[in-house]
């Protein structure tokens, strides 16, 4: 790969003859990039299509090809991304059903508004993984013929096709009402029964972990229950007859959907496995009674999950955060906080509540500078990056605080340049600092020179517009690939300097 080619591919600043040029010499990897730029004309996307195939459904993507630009019998990966965008010509479709090449055939079933005839070509298609990926996107009536197909894969992935009617996916949960499944991906490659070895020595072996068949295809089977329970298509009664059932996995399943009965929440809440509920404790549908009997759950991430809960009571909410380790992220409950809460909130004698309440970005002037002149480092941190605060109050924070808020300031939008030069030649560098200083608008060169001495801010520094023409010339040949793409890329690189690059020989 020549990553000097590649990095200038994406410059912005690059001339047109020189991109032309680039079209009509490039390697594959250039291409590639050259594919992803949004000032290409038709003329050169219909140039570039032509020398490589890889690059045409990008090309379609991005508007640039149309269906008129492309043939189906040429160029079929991107006929099968029109047909995928609803954008090809249906008669296509009838084309590459009987394509030789298994994988656009498999793509070609994922697509939407297919003909019934094409439907049914790839339904009887000799490949499973055809019929399976067919299964998993198809029309709920295709897909109720689907869910008595012999294979136990295909039946799978009709059990996750939110399309497929709520009756079908009942059968599918439990087995009645359809004919027991012939085959599975076990039985198909191995004698009967068979367990799949955890260490499996053979050479690109596809079966999952635990994959077993006894002739009930149970590894299979157990897949088909797990969609199923995970399909919000499913229907609430035939799932919760599964909250006793032996597998986590399912029981966990179980604990994600918004739908059941309060009283089905009420046994997975006695669930042994920790994971089961902490699970619930997310989940939205549950009521406050049983977020303070988790809140009381000392099992592995309950609590934690607990404080993600979206309508978590705020006293419980102010209780939790002190008693799990939780990062300065945004807390849905926090989010939705009213002005009364916020003002709670602001007040509370946990610095980790109000360090939660500093993600916000919306608060009103007086809360976020209450914030900010907060005695605990950890809630600066989290408010240091909020618009709107000052100059003034930036470096205030700065002088309060140092290292331990250099980076969130240097991440805040309204830096100003002055500011960030001086974050970057403290002694010893904040290197957290750097490297969000390397990405902001208002860096200065100086700044970005020492950035540049960061081996993780390096790249972005490189591709800063601020850093002198004459040290990004140097760039070009840095040992590391990446920054030599980010200064090639980068559009005040000077035009002699492209120029040299685009015709110079390539070793």
């Amino acid at each position: 790969m020549d990553h000097l080619l590649c990095g200038l591919a994406a410059n912005p600043a690059l001339p047109t003859a020189l991109l032309d040029r680039l079209i009509a010499t490039a390697d594959a990897d250039t291409l590639a990039e050259l594919a992803d730029r949004p000032d290409l004309s038709r003329a050169q996307a219909v140039a570039l299509a032509a020398r490589d195939e890889d690059s045409v459904s990008r090309l379609v993507l991005s508007g640039l090809l149309t269906a008129a630009d492309v043939d189906p019998a040429r160029q079929p990966s991107a006929a099968i991304t029109l047909l995928d965008e609803r954008a090809g010509d249906p008669s296509w479709a009838r084309l590459l059903a009987t394509d030789p090449a298994v994988d656009r055939r498999e793509r070609l079933a994922a697509c939407p508004d297919l003909p019934p005839e094409v439907t049914a070509l790839l339904g009887a298609d000799p490949v499973i993984r055809v019929v399976a990926e067919l299964a998993l996107w198809t029309t709920a009536d295709s897909a109720a013929r689907l869910a008595e197909h012999p294979h136990a894969d295909v039946r799978r992935s009709v059990a996750a096709n939110t399309a497929t009617p709520p009756a079908v996916l009942a059968m599918l949960l439990t087995g009645d009402g359809l004919p027991p499944a012939r085959w599975c991906s076990v039985c198909d490659h191995d004698p009967v029964p068979f367990e799949h070895d955890p260490h499996c020595p053979r050479l690109n072996c596809g079966l999952p972990p635990g994959a077993a068949c006894d002739g009930s295809h149970q590894s299979t089977v157990h897949a088909i229950q797990q969609a199923a329970l995970a399909n919000p298509a499913t229907p609430p009664a035939a799932c919760a007859g599964f909250t006793d059932h032996p597998s986590a996995l399912l029981r966990r399943e179980l604990a994600c959907r918004t739908d059941l009965l309060a009283s089905t929440y009420t046994r997975l809440a006695e669930d042994p496995i920790p994971w089961t509920r902490s699970t619930l404790a997310a989940n939205p549908a549950i009521d406050e009674t049983l977020m303070r009997r988790l809140a009381d759950d000392e099992g592995h991430d309950v609590r934690r999950s607990l404080v993600h809960h979206p309508r978590l009571p705020l006293d419980l909410l102010t209780l939790l955060v002190d008693s799990v380790r939780i990062g300065p992220v945004l807390l849905p409950r926090v989010a939705t906080a009213s002005a009364q809460e916020v003002n709670e909130l602001v007040r509370s004698p946990s610095s980790t509540a109000r360090m939660l309440l500093a993600q916000r970005r919306d608060l009103p002037a007086e809360v976020r500078d209450t914030l900010a002149a907060d005695p605990d480092a950890k809630v600066v941190a989290s408010v240091a990056a909020h618009p709107g605060l000052s100059e003034a109050q930036l470096r205030a924070m700065l002088d309060r605080h140092g290292d331990r808020v250099a980076a969130m300031l240097a991440a805040n939008p309204d830096a100003p340049s002055a500011l960030l030069t001086d974050l970057a030649h403290r002694n010893p560098p904040a290197l957290k600092a750097l490297r969000a200083i390397s990405r902001h608008p208002n860096a200065t060169a100086s700044a970005l020179l020492v950035c540049l001495t960061d081996r993780r801010a390096r790249q972005a520094a490189a591709g800063h517009p601020a850093l002198p023409p004459s040290v990004l010339a140097g760039l070009l040949g840095d040992e590391d690939w990446q920054v030599v793409e980010a200064a090639a890329a980068n559009p005040v690189l000077p035009r002699a300097v492209i120029e040299q690059a685009v015709v110079r020989p390539v070793a």
